[in-house]
């Protein structure tokens, strides 16, 4: 699959760091066509080549099961790598115990020491190096200053809410100055709320401290509002890596489609003509929209796809309720009604249905068995008797009802197109 070039600069990362007085020495990091195989003949990682940038903060994102806590484990030491080479700083690491691999690890677990201090907790990889008793406290001091746990340095694990408890965690960490940062799923045993807070803390650590980075979740929510570049992995294969708002607005494939975004893409079958009019026509199941030519002008791949059946992608935010949108044209509207409504006060999740053959990612939903059809690119082809049930972010202004008809204005110029044999996005 294709990785971008594209990421944003570490440069304002490490002026930061540098002007606070707290940057730590960082390296980057790169994995090489890398393997992970066991023994069974399972392949949890396959042929795997990712740069992590000095001073980057990437996120690795991907449903349960996908390889990148296998990544992670590898780049710390304790999975065997299979084949490929992995290096930190230019240094091949392959074979180096984690000890010497000068990294340092948060887990979603804590994995604290109950009966010790914060201080002690914070210091006690220090100590373990019998580093002189003014460094320790030196460095404890610093991390507990940047991580706002000066207050709690006598406390008790159990005397710490779960906030507190990854904080004192990450100064385990920082206390050490490794080269990189890695971080697995820190955040999963926190409440909604507090994994918010937390998500806010953690990306201002690594911007302060400008460290190498290594953050692997399946929410990607996190992976977007935390990261400088994100990896979405699947079935132990990279499918893409980019800067968030690329990964939304310019998706690879299908399943990078489906999983960035929330609500997700929705995703149907379709067909594009040239009738020889002003506009083009696309036809999702019994529902025609008229498609500008620009379209075509800006991606002349679409061309060769013309009355052929391929993939629709419509984003949830290209679709509102054409009774609060001025002027949009009349041939570019779905008409239905509203089969679930959440008002979420800044806006309104619609759920409508449209007369299409729905394709769905075989990660995300769990479907009967009746209902699975054709493999298609890692999706399934739902029968044709199944309407497609699509979600779309109305303004919060509209005052739509479950049952209420409706009419569906389409941001036409926004959808997306892929391959339906290969689940490729369509572009020149």
């Amino acid at each position: 699959m294709n990785q971008s070039s594209n990421g944003q600069s570490t440069n304002g990362q490490s002026s930061n760091a540098a002007a606070t007085g707290l940057a730590l020495e960082s390296e980057g990091v790169t994995v090489d066509s890398v393997w992970k195989k066991y023994d069974n003949g399972f392949v949890a990682v396959e042929d795997l080549s990712l740069e992590i940038r000095n001073g980057e903060f990437l996120v690795m994102v991907g449903p349960s099961g996908c390889g990148k806590s296998t990544t992670l484990r590898m780049i710390a030491g304790l999975e065997d790598i299979s084949e490929g080479t992995m290096t930190i700083g230019g240094r091949v690491i392959n074979e180096l115990p984690p000890k010497e691999r000068d990294i340092a690890m948060v887990f979603q677990n804590y994995a604290l020491y109950p009966h010790m201090s914060v201080f002690d907790n914070i210091g006690f990889a220090l100590k373990l190096q019998r580093r002189p008793r003014s460094e320790v406290k030196e460095r404890v001091e610093e991390a507990a200053r940047i991580l706002e746990l000066t207050d709690m340095l006598d406390r008790k694990p159990s005397q710490l809410s779960g906030g507190q408890r990854q904080r004192v965690a990450m100064g385990r960490a920082i206390v050490r100055h490794p080269k990189v940062f890695l971080l697995d799923e820190p955040l999963s045993n926190l409440d909604a709320k507090l994994r918010v807070q937390m998500r806010g803390e953690i990306t201002r650590l690594q911007r302060e401290v400008g460290v190498t980075t290594f953050y692997v979740t399946h929410d990607q929510v996190e992976a977007m509002t935390m990261a400088d570049r994100v990896a979405v992995i699947n079935r132990g294969v990279l499918q893409q890596v980019d800067e968030p708002q690329v990964l939304f607005e310019q998706p690879d494939n299908l399943f990078v489609a489906a999983f960035i975004g929330s609500p997700s893409m929705n995703l149907m079958e379709g067909k594009l003509s040239d009738n020889g009019g002003d506009a083009l026509h696309l036809a999702i199941g019994e529902e025609k929209l008229s498609v500008p030519r620009s379209v075509v002008d800006k991606n002349p791949e679409l061309g060769n796809y013309m009355d052929k059946t391929l993939v629709v992608g419509i984003r949830p935010k290209d679709m509102d309720d054409a009774s609060v949108v001025s002027e949009h044209p009349q041939d570019q509207r779905f008409r239905t009604k509203a089969e679930n409504v959440e008002a979420l006060g800044f806006e309104v999740i619609v759920h409508f249905d449209i007369q299409a053959i729905p394709v769905v990612s075989e990660d995300a939903l769990e479907l009967p068995e009746d209902m699975v059809g054709t493999e298609l690119g890692g999706y399934a082809d739902i029968k044709r008797q199944y309407p497609s049930r699509l979600a779309a972010r109305f303004d919060p202004a509209t005052r739509i009802n479950i049952d209420s008809p409706m009419e569906v204005a389409v941001r036409v110029e926004n959808i997306h197109y892929f391959d339906r044999d290969t689940g490729l996005a369509i572009r020149s």
